[in-house]
C-alpha cells in the first residue's frame, strides 16, 4: 500500500486539500474541484482525527477498505443472482482485477464510489423484491452518496434502470438527479479543470471493446438473472461516457471503474459454470490466469506504476543549488504541495498567491511581464517541467518563462525523473 513511500500528483492534491483548514477547503471548492468536494471533506475529517498516524496510511486506508467492501458486495450479488460458488468466485475476481487493485491503493475517491455502487446494486435487488418505500429510499440514499463522491456514478443509475426497470426506480433516479443537480451546476462552472482530457484514444476504445466482448462471452455461458444486471453495469456507463466524449472529451477509465462490478459478476458466474465440467482442467486454467495477473499485481505496488513520483521529485528539487524556482507549467507546483520544505528557501518566482490563500489547487501566478522581470533579476534558477515531448501550454506566462530561459540563461544540468524534468539554469558563465 505504501509503494515505497511514493505519491503521484492526484494523491498529492488529495493530501493538500484534506490538510487545509475547513474555511480554506470550502473556499477552494467554491472555485475548483467541487466534483471531489465530498471526498475532500471526508478526508479532511479523517486527517483531523488521525493524530500522529502515518499520513500515507490515512490517505489510502479508505480506498483499501472500500475495495474490500466492494468485493464483499460483489460476492453477495453473485450469491443472490447465481449461487454461493458464483458469488465467491465473483468476489475473488473483482479483487484480482488490475484496475481495481490500482485504485484500491490510491488516495482518491474511485474505490469508495465502487463500494457504494456495489452496495446500491445489492439494495436495488432487495427493493425490487420487497417493493417497500423504505428499501427504495435506502437504495436512493446510497446511490446519491456515490454520485456526490463522483458525478459520473449517476451513469450507474441509468444502468440499473435498464437492468431492472420499475416505476419506483424511475422515481428514485429522478430524486438522485435532483439531489445531484446543485453539484453538477457548480462543477460545470469549473469545467476548465477537465480541459486536459483528450478524445478517447485507440487504447481506450480497444480496452472497452475487449472487456465488453469478455462480458458478452461470459453472459452466453451463464443462465439466470445475473447477466441482466451485470451486462448493463459493465457496458452502459463506459459506453455513454465514450459517446459523450464525441461532444466534449470526458472519458477516463477510472471515472467508471465501478463498471468492473459487472465484469467480476459475469466472469465469476462463468467460472462457476465451467468448473462444474472437468474441474481439474478448469482449475488449472484459473490458476494460470491468476499467475498471469501476478506480475501486474506486483508492478502496481511499485513507485514506477504511476505517472510520476511526487516524493522523488520533491527530493530532487531539494538537492538543487539554485536560489529560485519556476514551475512549467504552473500546475506542476503540485509536486511540492506535500513537502514545502523541499524548496529550502528557494523563491517561487512566478507565484502570486499560494494555493490555500488563492483558494485554488496550484496557486495563482503574476502577469507575464512581472515573471520576466523576476527571472532577469535572478542569477540561478531551477525549472521544474514535464518530460520532453509533452504538449506545451500556450499561456503568456508559460511562453514568457520558456522564452526568457532560452534567451538569457544557459542550462547547467538536467535531471530526468519519472514524469518530470528538473533543469538548473544560470546566466552565462554562472554554471
Amino acid at each position: 500500500m505504501r509503494r515505497g513511500g511514493s505519491l503521484w500528483r492526484d494523491e498529492a492534491v488529495t493530501y493538500d486539500m484534506a490538510r487545509r483548514s475547513l474555511p480554506d477547503l470550502v473556499g477552494t471548492l467554491a472555485e475548483a474541484d467541487a466534483v471531489h468536494g465530498l471526498y475532500y471533506l471526508f478526508m479532511h475529517g479523517l486527517f483531523q482525527v488521525s493524530g500522529d498516524l502515518d499520513p500515507l496510511l490515512v490517505l489510502r486506508l479508505p480506498s483499501v477498505l472500500a475495495a474490500a467492501a466492494a468485493s464483499g458486495f460483489v460476492a453477495l450479488l453473485g450469491h443472490r443472482l447465481a449461487g454461493p460458488r458464483a458469488g465467491l468466485l465473483a468476489g475473488i475476481v473483482f479483487a484480482l482485477l488490475p484496475p481495481v487493485q490500482r485504485y484500491a491503493q490510491e488516495g482518491r475517491s474511485y474505490a469508495l464510489v465502487c463500494a457504494l455502487v456495489a452496495w446500491a446494486s445489492y439494495l436495488l435487488l432487495g427493493a425490487v423484491r420487497s417493493g417497500s418505500r423504505r428499501a427504495w429510499a435506502g437504495y436512493g440514499a446510497v446511490l446519491l452518496t456515490a454520485c456526490l463522491l463522483h458525478e459520473f456514478a449517476v451513469l450507474a443509475a441509468l444502468a440499473h434502470l435498464v437492468a431492472l426497470p420499475r416505476r419506483a426506480g424511475i422515481t428514485v433516479t429522478l430524486a438522485v438527479g435532483a439531489g445531484l443537480a446543485p453539484l453538477a451546476v457548480l462543477s460545470m462552472g469549473q469545467s476548465e479543470q477537465v480541459g486536459w482530457i483528450g478524445g478517447p484514444g485507440a487504447g481506450a476504445v480497444l480496452g472497452f471493446a475487449g472487456v465488453t466482448l469478455l462480458g458478452i462471452g461470459c453472459a452466453v455461458l451463464v443462465k439466470g438473472p445475473l447477466p441482466r444486471l451485470a451486462l448493463p453495469l459493465l457496458i452502459l456507463p463506459a459506453l455513454l461516457l465514450l459517446l459523450l466524449s464525441l461532444i466534449k472529451p470526458l472519458y477516463v477509465d477510472r471515472y467508471v471503474l465501478y463498471g468492473h462490478l459487472g465484469t467480476a459478476l459475469l466472469v465469476g458466474a462463468a467460472l462457476d459454470r465451467l468448473l462444474r465440467k472437468r474441474p481439474v482442467i478448469r482449475l488449472t486454467a484459473a490458476g494460470t490466469a491468476v499467475a498471469a495477473v501476478l506480475p501486474i499485481t506486483l508492478d502496481l505496488r511499485t513507485p514506477q506504476s504511476r505517472t510520476d513520483n511526487v516524493t522523488a521529485i520533491a527530493q530532487a528539487i531539494g538537492q538543487t543549488d539554485a536560489d529560485a524556482i519556476v514551475f512549467m507549467p504552473s500546475r506542476r507546483r503540485v509536486w511540492t504541495l506535500t513537502d514545502p520544505g523541499a524548496l529550502h528557501g528557494m523563491r517561487d518566482l512566478a507565484l502570486k498567491d499560494s494555493p490555500a490563500t488563492s483558494h485554488t489547487l496550484y496557486g495563482t501566478e503574476v502577469p507575464a511581464s512581472e515573471i520576466r522581470v523576476r527571472l532577469l533579476a535572478t542569477e540561478r534558477v531551477v525549472a521544474v517541467a514535464d518530460p520532453a515531448g509533452q504538449p506545451l501550454d500556450r499561456t503568456t506566462q508559460e511562453m514568457t518563462k520558456r522564452r526568457v530561459l532560452d534567451r538569457y540563461f544557459v542550462e547547467c544540468g538536467t535531471r530526468q525523473l519519472q514524469g518530470a524534468r528538473i533543469t538548473v539554469h544560470a546566466r552565462p558563465g554562472g554554471c
